[in-house]
Formats: C-alpha cells, structure tokens, sequence
C-alpha cells in the first residue's frame, strides 16, 4: 500500500540524531557483508524478554507525545518526546523504576491491566498514559478495511478501464520472475490471498514480477543475505494498474491516503517496486519486525524507535541489504523499496497470466 508522506515535524521528530545513535544506528550490520561504506556496528542482540513483550508500545496522556516502551541493549526502556531514552530496572511483572543512569532515578513505573491481562495503561509517579493502539494486537498479522463495494465486481470495471496516457521517452519493458532467477526468494504474495487490508483475493497467482535490472539487484540482496543466516520474503512486486484502481475504489475517503491515485498511477505499476521482508534459513520462518506488513500506523516508519533490539536489527539489515544495490526505503513504509530507475518505466496493466512465458 501507499501512505502519504510524514508531516515535517513527524520527520523531523523520528530523525532526531539522538534516537538514530542510542536505539538504531547501533544496530547497522556489517559493511564488509553488503558492501555498505563504514557504518557503525553491532552484534545481532538476542530477543527481548517474552515477560516485556505485552508492555511495549505507544502510552498517550492527553495532548502529550505518547511515550514509547520500548527494548533496548537487554533494558526496558521510556521513550520521552522521542529524544530522552530512560532505562529501566525489573521490580516484577508490573512495576519497574528508572535506573541510576536516568534523570528520574528511583522514580516507580506501574503498569496496570484488565481482567484478561492485557496491559492498558502504565503510571509514571502521579501520571497516568493509556495504551494506545498499534496495529494488530501480538500474534496477529494484518490490519482490515472494509471495501466500499463488492470487490469482484470493482475487479471486472477496472478491467475495462485504461491507465493514464503518459508521454515521454521510457526504458522498454522487461519483468522477469523473481523465483525464475532465484527460487530461493520466498513468497508472500499477500494480494493472491485473503490476508491483505481488504480480506480479498486481488491477484489470480502468487507470483513476483519487476523490472529485469531491479529484479537482478533483488537476487544479489538476496545472495548476500545467506551468508548472515537470512533469505528474502517477498510480498509483492510489479502491480497491473487494474489492481491500483481497485484499491482506489475500495478504499473509504477517509483512508485514500493509504493507496495510490489510479490518475497517477503506483510504483509498483511501473515494476520497479518491492515489497519485501526476511526470512530464517534455519527455520523458514518469517523474522520479527517492529510492525506487520501493510501496517498504517507509525510502526511502519523506517526509523521508528519503537519495538525491540532484535526487531530493529532486522528492518535495519535489510534496509542496508537493499540500499547497498541502489534500492531506496519509501520513508512511510520499511518494506517498500523502489529501485534507482523506476520512473523511467511506463505504468504498465498487462495481468500476470499475461506475461511472456519466455522470460528465465
């Protein structure tokens, strides 16, 4: 999906060079693994705790910039206004205070719960924030919208509608599969299934196209990745701009801002877009990122400094991963990367059955 871009004090807040050091810069992986100038560095941290698990999260007061709780260096820690990080030490299941290295040193941190033992609020000395809602609850995978109206029938009118007429001088089109090149790219393909924002198939098959340059650069991410232990998981890739309009039309106005205006078409109708993830080579299990893909909350930021150590290692591996082979993050979104020519690709609309059978 598409978001708008961040409000400049949003931006202006999550790029704060303080968080960028203390909670993610810390976490770069090695340069001499993707070919990154030097960056700082840091050993993958292990998982935090399962017992803080249910506490992290956003925490609202008010007008207040919510706080943050998040994992960070094996510490519970309290995010202020997105610069101060506070760590804390374990009093039990619920109660925590700040540590001697804070400014609220001593100082109680009380989390409260319901009676099915989900965290609702937490108390810092006299003041109280309510838990604020992120995205799926833990354990689930995808937010929902419902669509406006029935979406085979919104299928069958994109159908017969036609692209926006664009002029100028372009690159030829060339999608090729991506587990033709390398069939040990995983796929996701959320759209050929039910779980996607809508709850409805969109796609006829579970397959992966770009750009033959972009999709070459995704197989040597992906080449480069092993050596760590990991793999791609690609969720979607060149998109027909039926699917775009589609997307358009089912979505209510209040949430348009999510998708991507037909009249101009999307990144992914132009081939050069991916929507993409890790994998564990040793499990083939997807790994943890900070947010769920698709996800339309502030979890979805790329630099967001929230969630966990582990979490954040991974979305800021395969960013690195990715930028090392001329791909660039969309600023909303950790998972969308568009790679360096993509507006030099016509918005394309042929259907996957479409597509030549001759391509490796």
């Amino acid at each position: 999906m598409r978001r708008l871009s961040l409000t400049r004090p949003l931006t202006a807040i999550l790029l704060t060079p303080v968080i960028w050091i203390g909670v993610i810069a810390s976490y770069q992986v090695s340069p001499a693994i993707v070919g990154l100038p030097q960056v700082a560095t840091r050993p993958k941290p292990p998982p935090a705790p399962a017992r803080w698990r249910p506490l992290i999260g956003e925490y609202v007061s008010d007008n207040e910039t919510p706080l943050i709780i998040l994992e960070s260096d094996g510490k519970l820690c309290v995010l202020f206004n997105r610069t101060e990080l506070a760590p804390l030490r374990e009093l039990s299941a619920s109660s925590f205070e700040f540590d001697a290295s804070a400014s609220r040193k001593g100082e109680r941190v009380l989390f409260s719960r319901d009676d099915r033992g989900r965290v609702t609020r937490v108390a810092l000395g006299k003041s109280l924030y309510n838990r604020k809602p992120l995205g799926p609850e833990e354990g689930a995978n995808q937010l929902k919208v419902q669509p406006l109206r029935p979406v085979p029938i919104l299928i069958k009118e994109a159908l017969t509608a036609q692209p926006p007429n664009e002029t100028g001088d372009f690159l030829p089109t060339d999608l090729v599969e991506l587990r033709k090149l390398d069939p040990t790219i995983k796929l996701d393909i959320r759209y050929a299934t039910t779980n996607n924002l809508f709850g409805t198939v969109f796609y006829s098959q579970a397959r992966a196209f770009m750009q033959r340059p972009a999709a070459e650069a995704v197989v040597r991410v992906n080449r480069k990745l092993k050596s760590l232990g990991y793999g791609l998981l690609v969720h979607d890739g060149y998109r027909p701009w039926y699917v775009t309009k589609v997307f358009w039309d089912a979505t209510p106005d209040d949430k348009k801002l999510f998708v991507a205006d037909p009249s101009k078409g999307s990144r992914h109708n132009r081939g050069c877009a991916v929507d993409l993830s890790l994998y564990d080579l040793k499990s083939g299990k997807p790994v943890e990122m900070v947010s769920t893909y698709d996800e339309t909350t502030d979890r979805a930021h790329p630099n967001y400094p929230g969630g966990t150590s582990l979490q954040r290692w991974h979305r800021d591996l395969l960013r690195a991963a990715m930028e090392g082979e001329g791909f660039t993050v969309y600023e909303a979104e950790w998972w969308h990367f568009d790679y360096k020519d993509w507006q030099r690709y016509r918005i394309g609309n042929v259907r996957f059955l479409q597509i030549g059978l001759k391509n490796p």
